[in-house]
């Protein structure tokens, strides 16, 4: 189990070097990567070794009273500005009436603005005061605007660290304002035997329907039973029986989340895509027969078409009209695809 102020694995080599020279250290910094490799975590026990009392070269001690205030959540010179809808995931904080109001998703200006009256306050100790933003994608076009001018001219002794999987869908000004420190997807054996640390069961299999990105394979692992969802074996069963049935297959899907299948649709049409092309799969190695079967049947049309739907649909898995309208007609539409010849 790693503690909020401790860097994963895989992060300490780059966590050394970017702690090293804090006489110099950027005001803002961008924080990115492959979703699910651990920047949020990194930002984490960055922010708490800026803070630490006692650093251990150069990272937090973890015993300090700094250490302990991080680990509860209290540092009076920490700020975590995130969606409301993110906090209340972390148990951070209640929705509003009484759940009858949905939670923002974005974060929004008002956000933003609160942290002025924290500026203009002396740190605690006369240290750092950082700010960590989290997911940055969630800033919408205001509050983006707002954080840039406080960008332009940056407070005293204040560290800003974004945390983003997508900078491209960043205001390009936001981002010219930050230094940007991306981190690498660890090496196969040792994201293994971290996700073995974790009690994690199939660590290969979950690490492989990831991406090779451990964070994202553990919480993967504690939604669901084996890496390969149930919908999918439905699917492949049903694709290569040719049936033209759909029932089962919406079914399936309806158990999870919208958000959750189309993603793992998405990479099921990749090793399709890979298989086509008689490459290795990427997310599914597991059911590489019955997948590399299904795509031998499969034109380039057929992939990009249902390639197509999956894209348009995953933009709009936030807020699913009717999720069961939705899983009937996947149902409809994937096995339509593979019986395209």
């Amino acid at each position: 189990m790693n503690h909020v102020w401790q860097f994963l694995p895989w992060q300490l080599a780059p966590a050394r070097q970017w702690l090293d020279n804090r006489t110099r250290f950027a005001h803002a910094w961008l924080i990115h990567g492959t979703p699910g490799i651990g920047q949020l975590a990194f930002a984490l026990a960055g922010a708490a070794s800026l803070l630490c009392e006692s650093p251990r070269s150069g990272l937090a001690c973890g015993e300090c009273e700094a250490c302990r205030w991080v680990a509860n959540g209290n540092h009076p010179d920490l700020r975590r500005i995130r969606p409301e809808a993110q906090a209340i995931q972390e148990g951070d904080a209640e929705q509003e009436g009484n759940g009858k109001k949905q939670a923002s998703r974005e974060i929004r200006v008002e956000q933003i603005r609160e942290l002025l009256p924290w500026f203009n306050m002396a740190s605690h100790r006369g240290g750092w005061r950082v700010a960590v933003i989290y997911p940055a994608e969630a800033l919408n076009t205001i509050s983006a605007n707002a954080l840039l001018k406080i960008l332009e001219e940056p407070p005293a002794h204040t560290v800003f660290l974004l945390v983003a999987n997508a900078p491209d869908r960043l205001l390009a000004t936001l981002v010219s304002r930050c230094r940007r420190l991306p981190l690498p997807i660890p090496a196969l054996d040792r994201a293994q035997n971290w996700l073995k640390g974790q009690g994690v069961a199939e660590a290969g299999g979950w690490l492989a329907a990831a991406g090779g990105a451990p964070v994202l394979a553990q919480q993967m692992s504690a939604t669901g039973t084996t890496p390969v969802p149930a919908w999918l074996e439905t699917f492949l069963n049903q694709a290569s029986q040719g049936s033209g049935a759909t029932g089962a297959l919406a079914d399936a899907l309806l158990v999870q989340e919208p958000a959750v299948w189309l993603d793992a649709a998405q990479r099921l049409w990749f090793d399709l895509a890979l298989a086509a092309r008689g490459l290795p799969l990427r997310y599914y190695p597991g059911k590489a027969d019955a997948i590399e079967v299904l795509a031998q049947s499969l034109d380039s049309r057929a992939l990009a078409d249902g390639a197509s739907w999956l894209l348009e649909q995953r933009r709009l898995a936030q807020h699913p009209l009717n999720p069961k309208f939705l899983a009937d007609y996947a149902a409809q539409v994937l096995l339509s695809a593979v019986r395209k010849v």
